[in-house]
């Protein structure tokens, strides 16, 4: 599956489509601005993959400051048996810029 664009993302979320959506920030991170993604540290993901199991045929969007991390949380996901896991390009940097 393709990565994700802000402006699809936040066109989604603003017509109410139910998305699971994973913030894989530092905890201070997603303290200091979110857009209300569960946030799971990249760090954690791993330790925390049962909570995300009954997820694996679901679309599963990741994100991160610049979209970095979540790339790398992308791959661990779809090694762990995700069919449908995508990247928000740009991350919270592209979001806050245009948002």
């Amino acid at each position: 599956m393709n990565d994700i664009t802000t402006d699809e993302l936040k066109q989604r979320m603003d017509s109410g489509e139910r998305l699971h959506i994973y913030d894989v920030r530092e905890v201070y991170e997603y303290d200091e601005y979110n857009i209300g993604a569960i946030n799971i540290p990249l760090g954690e993901l791993p330790g925390r993959l049962s909570e995300l199991a009954h997820l694996k045929d679901h679309e599963v969007i990741v994100h991160c400051r610049s979209g970095a991390r979540s790339a790398n949380a992308k791959m661990f996901l779809q090694d762990s048996g995700f069919a449908n896991v995508r990247n928000l390009l740009g991350g919270m940097l592209d979001w806050q810029s245009k948002f």
